[in-house]
């Protein structure tokens, strides 16, 4: 080749930019900082954008704090779709910078880490963000060494899949991890379920698609897949899908997509007029369960919402939280939280107040009707009528409730009382016993 055509060659591919260097890709050595103006690296069209976004100031993060995460960067709720450190919210001045050695590394102002790209195993070459909201670390050889794709919170997006034993997890408060769960069974089946916060116990699922692995039926479930027509389904390992919802979804060329499961424990699909322009909100498409107060039964859990308090639905399906009259939320300021007594009700306390009267002066019933504590029985009297199932729990110091079935069947309760729905199929009374005045009226 001749001196001249090697100059043509090297100036040629000069002026046509590498692959490395289109749009979307971020180079070693890139960095963000945690800062009010919100800087991010956005996908190639800006349909999304990665950075930090500003959270607001509460009683465990004084002060402005930032998240590092994922979101929809042109409509105007800037819905995020994927987070990092939601439990270790980064102080200002934090830092994001893209290594060569440990991908993304977070870290606050005096360089203490606060999160890290895991489990990356290669050399790191670049990193791409995608119109599908995927941010991936490439290795020398552009294999991928970490998808955000393989680390979801509490989003599913449309060509996202989901598989064996990976999980969504719902978020409460700001956005630490919620007691909901998103699974994929080992099994093949797909499942809700609620934990026992702070540890990881799952208990019993109350939505399952029925894919497990079972020799006397078809084949087991693989993966779940959010495919990019917006149809979700599990994929079986024979190539066989089970769709999530039979309702039809709005074109994905219109439409933005996602699949949440929210901090109340519904999982949701959503759709969202793509037009920049639009003052629209995310439409719900379909939901499950149906109806999760009376879905959910946790015989080692609170259930949809806290002890004590009673679940009821709400629009589109959702939970609603309240407590039963004379008790009180734990924490004003989470109406889905745990209801306690306005009074003291101990075996104790009563030997105490019946010195000033008779038991009868002392407690009432509350009466609920269609309503139920299912999980906190400790006695089943049988046959029983309602009056002597009131005068039962009347004069048992450890009852806190009854519930009357069946025309015959007295179940006492103790405190605290868990999985409180109201179930319109639920027949009979519950009984709930109360002082019949302020406990102070008795100290």
């Amino acid at each position: 080749m001749s001196p001249v055509s090697v100059l043509c060659f090297l100036l040629f591919h000069l002026l046509i930019p590498s692959p490395a260097q289109a749009d979307g890709d971020i180079t070693i050595g890139s960095s963000l900082t945690a800062k009010k103006d919100n800087s991010s690296w956005l996908s190639p069209s800006g349909d999304f954008a990665f950075g930090f976004r500003t959270l607001p100031a509460n009683p465990d993060n004084p002060g402005e704090v930032f998240l590092l995460s994922i979101w929809y960067n042109k409509i105007p709720s800037r819905t995020i779709v994927w987070f990092a450190n939601g439990d270790h919210p980064a102080p200002e001045n934090s830092k994001l910078e893209f290594t060569s050695d440990l991908g993304l590394v977070l870290t606050d102002s005096r360089g203490e880490r606060l999160w890290i790209s895991e489990n990356i195993v290669g050399t790191i070459s670049h990193a791409t963000f995608n119109d599908t909201g995927n941010f991936i670390i490439l290795g020398s050889n552009l294999e991928k060494l970490w998808k955000s794709f393989e680390d979801p919170d509490d989003t599913l997006l449309p060509s996202q899949t989901l598989g064996k034993n990976k999980y969504l997890s719902s978020r409460q408060g700001s956005f630490s991890r919620g007691k909901f769960q998103l699974r994929m069974l080992d099994s093949g089946d797909l499942v809700l379920n609620t934990i026992n916060l702070p540890s990881s116990y799952a208990n019993e699922p109350y939505y399952s698609t029925g894919t497990a692995r079972d020799s006397n039926k078809s084949s087991p479930g693989k993966e779940v897949v959010f495919d990019t027509s917006a149809s979700p389904f599990v994929l079986r390992e024979n190539g066989d899908k089970v769709y999530l919802s039979q309702v039809k979804v709005p074109s994905a060329s219109d439409f933005y997509s996602r699949i949440t499961l929210s901090f109340d424990g519904v999982l949701t699909q959503y759709v969202h007029p793509k037009n920049s322009n639009s003052n629209g909100t995310w439409i719900p498409v379909w939901s499950e369960p149906e109806n999760i107060c009376t879905a959910v039964l946790a015989p080692r859990g609170s259930g949809v919402c806290g002890y004590n308090s009673i679940c009821f639905l709400g629009n589109n399906n959702r939970p609603k939280c309240g407590c039963p009259e004379k008790y009180t939320l734990l924490d004003p300021n989470d109406e889905y939280g745990s209801c306690t007594p306005n009074f003291t009700l101990s075996c104790e306390e009563d030997e105490k107040k019946l010195k000033q009267g008779s038991i009868e002066d002392l407690y009432t019933f509350v009466e609920l009707e269609h309503t139920g504590w299912p999980t906190s029985d400790y006695a089943l009297l049988k046959p029983f009528s309602e009056d002597e199932c009131r005068n039962s729990c009347l004069h048992d110091c450890m009852c806190a409730a009854a519930g009357f079935r069946d025309g015959n069947s007295c179940w006492k309760k103790k405190l605290p009382l868990s999985n409180g729905r109201v179930d319109p199929k639920l027949e009979g009374k519950f009984l709930i016993k109360v002082l019949k005045r302020d406990s102070t009226c008795w100290e």
